[in-house]
């Protein structure tokens, strides 16, 4: 080993000259705080869209003691369904383009220098790790497809409320920065360049020392690196997030939308297609019904404080038949209207002296939402029915078979199929 070569500790510079090489090496255009900024707005825009409308589904479906939800608009569930599984998809590419800006900053050298510092990477960390794995159970429960051991909804409802709070905590600590770069008139020159970012920002073009040895390697590796070799722009990549936004929105709105319904290539659920031109979540096969729906013994059972009734199909359809549009949304982010025909709901409670009291709808089916509760609002709106046709035929099994319910504004899950009973509260 020769004399006059200067001995390199572990730890000495190295790990510094290695991490500024890679931040080098990364290093573009289209990485600049003003990017950053652009990007992350609309995507801390889409979460907080998807907060509010994720929050409207999961309290619709769980209230809190004192909660209360209207029955109209009748299409208001599949709007906010709607738009949550949409904004949930615009996250995604989004998101990739965000974690494109920044990625450098990964490597920077010493990871944390300050208090706030640390803040900043925790925050960072669990915002995108919550955030990844939100977005990725999201998107399979579109396809209805759970390969995990843990309960889909209670980790959606949790990581939302993480995602939400790192994401608080993050613009807090990168407020200066944000506020620096927020208009583009304060972004750019008078010739519409990017302005430099300043020292705190671009540590990527600090100068490192001349020095021998790996050290000396490493700047040489980093002085190639910060050549200029066919840079991705700043507009290319907006533009590239832009599109593949633009992609994977019209590609799955489809689903609830009905003029996008023919660009529909990404939704598992398409408009018109399913028995009965409705697609189908569960069948009644799944929900281990099939014997029990088609008993020509089976009849439902009404029950209010101080009577009880028991009706069969025929008593059902002897009574007065109203005939409704209403849509049916489902929380995977699917919706479609259909013409129902059936009872009244409130004509039912009526026989059994509960008009106006909210009651409890019981199905022939075991298990998750085999029981829900129809509020009093619900009851007594004239368009909720113990539907028995659809789309001028009878229901079909799949599609809850002797009868079902179906109200406005309300989730697919509690539109509940094969009814077995019907109890006031």
């Amino acid at each position: 080993m020769r004399g006059d070569r200067p001995t390199v500790r572990p730890g000495d510079g190295i790990l510094e000259h290695g991490a500024r090489l890679a931040q080098a090496t990364l290093e573009t255009p289209a990485r600049h705080p003003r990017t950053a900024v652009v990007i992350g707005r609309l995507l801390g825009a889409a979460f907080l869209v998807c907060f509010a409308t994720g929050l409207y589904s999961h309290f619709i479906q769980a209230p809190l003691p004192g909660m209360a939800f209207p029955s109209r608009p009748e299409w208001l569930y599949r709007v906010t369904q709607g738009v949550h599984v949409t904004a949930g998809i615009a996250c995604i590419p989004l998101l990739l383009g965000k974690l494109y800006t920044v990625f450098p900053l990964l490597f920077a050298w010493p990871p944390v220098k300050t208090l706030l510092g640390l803040l900043e990477r925790a925050s960072i960390a669990l915002f995108v790790a919550s955030s990844l794995v939100q977005l990725a159970i999201g998107l399979l429960n579109t396809f209805q497809w759970y390969p995990w051991p843990f309960s889909y909804r209670a980790t959606h409802f949790a990581l939302a409320w993480i995602i939400v709070a790192s994401l608080a905590l993050h613009i807090g600590v990168k407020l200066p920065i944000i506020a620096r770069w927020w208009r583009r008139r304060d972004s750019v020159d008078d010739d519409g360049r990017l302005l430099p970012v300043g020292p705190a920002e671009g540590e990527l073009r600090e100068h490192v020392r001349p020095s021998r040895g790996i050290t000396g390697f490493l700047q040489r590796r980093l002085d190639r690196a910060r050549r200029p070799t066919e840079p991705v722009s700043r507009r290319t990549l907006v533009g590239a997030v832009g599109i593949g936004t633009a992609v994977a929105v019209v590609g799955s709105a489809g689903q609830t939308v009905p003029a996008l319904a023919p660009l529909d290539v990404f939704g598992p659920r398409q408009v018109g297609r399913g028995p009965q031109n409705l697609p189908v979540n569960k069948t009644a096969r799944a929900a281990g019904v099939l014997e029990r729906a088609k008993s020509p013994d089976w009849s439902l059972t009404v029950s209010g404080a101080q009577a009880q009734r028991t009706l069969t199909l025929a008593d059902l359809r002897g009574m007065p038949q109203t005939t409704v549009v209403l849509p049916i949304a489902c929380v995977e982010g699917w919706s479609t209207s259909a013409e129902w025909r059936g009872v009244r709901f409130r004509d039912l409670a009526a026989l059994v002296g509960a008009s106006r009291r909210p009651f409890s709808v019981r199905s022939l089916q075991v298990g998750a939402y085999a029981h829900t509760l129809l509020e009093a609002n619900f009851v007594d709106d004239p368009l909720t029915l113990v539907a028995l046709e659809v789309n001028g035929a009878v229901l079909h099994l799949d599609h809850g078979f002797p009868a079902r319910l179906i109200a406005p504004a309300r989730p697919g899950v509690l539109q509940t199929k094969w009814l077995a009973a019907l109890e006031a509260r």
